[in-house]
């Protein structure tokens, strides 16, 4: 079949690492409750919220760095890369998985506080514990918070047979998807849970975000421009988001709720992210087009150094987020242990996403430091017997001058 796609332009676009790095930030304060931090980040104002970018920007990446590779290498090199980065998220899922459960029986331990076993929901180790880590080698045993890895390792694991077809159908592999995401929440597809319950993030619904970032990807945002740029766009997408902030805040607020009917408010209360309800995809897809419009990949703001944490947390955004969900649950409990005052709930909330960052910091200088450096480069020959200028035997010295730079470590 013919290549229909649309590559990606070659050069790191730093969006999505901004926003991955958002989405990482958002996810942390978002998982301590009662935190008024949290405050800040989309969920309260809107549909969708950072899982949504999460998943999608997923897609959207998977495509960008494996398409060309499987084009130019064949489908068997770029599927088994695709693997290779399944295995990394898996093992990265297992160690996650070991130190969090690990942590939560501590702490239950330590301070004689049984219901934080029952929170965080890791009470089937107490009563059988091979049983239940053998479940959760298998993704169907999920502590709390940690339902975002599972959902991410199937979708990759599934996804270089759709990165092949969308690569040659990318409208019609679309279009699929669309039809597996209806038929899951009608007929009520979801995979099982243990020790009861299905999966908190239904993969045949979010499936749907993390295809349609591959089609963005691949040329969807391209050969709808004339349609994002259209001024009817620009008008829908304001007035979708003034209606998903009124009924968000119609959920946060019970009396300003009672001022809706009762056929209305129950539409979108509660918010449905379990089967990605219909009008939170189409929240988030109206974010996408706005971003698009107004934040071109050659932004000059995207330079700024006030972003330079957020993008950094992005680009290492797999350790990012593992060290995200851990703090977490550490920022939980020492609200549970302390006050749990505004003040305290705000040195967690900042102290957490100082940790993220040096952790992000510290690994883009570990990756720089596996890099080889480039040899120094060696002095113009002078004719035998001509002793050479002063400056090119400064040049030529043994050791290299203080501040020397190396060569520059790409991200993954």
């Amino acid at each position: 079949m013919q290549i229909q796609a649309i590559l990606p332009g070659k050069g790191r676009d730093l969006r999505l690492d901004l926003f991955r790095g958002v989405a990482n930030w958002a996810i942390y304060l978002d998982h301590i409750p009662d935190n008024v931090v949290n405050w800040i980040t989309t969920r309260n104002y809107g549909f969708s919220d950072a899982a949504d970018l999460f998943v999608f920007i997923s897609g959207y990446t998977a495509s960008f760095v494996y398409a060309k590779m499987m084009l130019e290498r064949g489908f068997i090199v770029g599927g088994t890369r695709l693997t290779k980065r399944v295995w990394q998220l898996y093992v990265a899922h297992i160690v996650l998985f070991v130190i969090y459960i690990v942590a939560i029986g501590f702490v239950a331990q330590r301070f004689s506080d049984p219901d934080i076993i029952n929170e965080f929901n890791v009470a089937g180790l107490v009563d059988s514990p091979i049983e239940t880590l053998r479940q959760g080698l298998l993704l169907k045993f999920k502590p709390v918070n940690l339902d975002v890895l599972p959902l991410y390792i199937v979708l990759m694991g599934l996804f270089p047979p759709v990165l092949w077809l969308m690569l040659r159908r990318p409208d019609a592999v679309m279009i699929a998807s669309f039809t597996l995401y209806f038929a899951a929440r009608h007929f009520g597809w979801n995979l099982p849970a243990y020790p009861a319950g299905t999966w908190y993030f239904n993969p045949f619904c979010w499936q749907l975000l993390f295809v349609f970032g591959a089609w963005c990807a691949l040329g969807g945002t391209t050969r709808s421009r004339s349609i994002i740029n259209s001024s009817a766009m620009l008008w829908f997408c304001i007035a979708y988001m003034l209606f998903a902030l009124v009924m968000t805040m119609a959920g946060r607020f019970p009396a300003f709720g009672e001022l809706f009917p009762t056929w209305l408010f129950d539409a979108f209360n509660p918010n449905d992210k379990t089967n990605l309800a219909p009008y939170r995809f189409l929240h988030f897809a109206v974010l996408v087009v706005l971003v698009i419009r107004f934040v071109p990949k050659d932004w000059a703001g995207l330079e700024w150094k006030v972003f330079d944490p957020l993008i950094k947390c992005g680009q290492q955004s797999l350790a990012v987020f593992c060290v995200g969900v851990f703090l977490s649950f550490v920022a939980h409990f020492e609200l549970l242990m302390s006050s749990g005052s505004l003040l305290a709930q705000i040195v967690v909330s900042v102290s957490g996403i100082a940790l993220m960052t040096v952790v992000a910091y510290y690994i883009t200088w570990s990756k720089k430091q596996d890099k080889p450096q480039r040899p120094a480069a060696k002095p113009a020959t002078q004719p035998e017997g001509m002793a050479a200028p002063a400056s090119s035997v400064a040049a030529a010295g043994i050791e290299a001058p203080a501040g020397s730079s190396s060569a520059s470590a790409g991200q993954t």
